[in-house]
């Protein structure tokens, strides 16, 4: 039985989720050029995320680490 969470999940639409995507990784200057929601799988709504320089994968890991906030 799939939870409510998993059924919501499921009615995201993958180009909707890409765009949202690019958006915050842009403020966060981060461009993934291959960022897109994959054609081959429509009925997955898949996002492929694609590759990237190193560079990149290090800011776009350091843009997710938690951050403090001042007391």
């Amino acid at each position: 039985m799939a939870s409510a969470s998993s059924a919501r999940n499921a009615d995201v639409d993958p180009h909707v989720a890409v765009d949202s995507l690019r958006v915050a990784l842009e403020r966060a200057g981060i461009v993934l050029p291959s960022l897109r929601a994959d054609p081959a799988s429509p009925s997955l709504r898949l996002v492929e995320l694609g590759r990237v320089r190193a560079d990149v994968a290090l800011r776009l890991a350091h843009a997710l680490e938690p951050r403090e906030t001042a007391p």
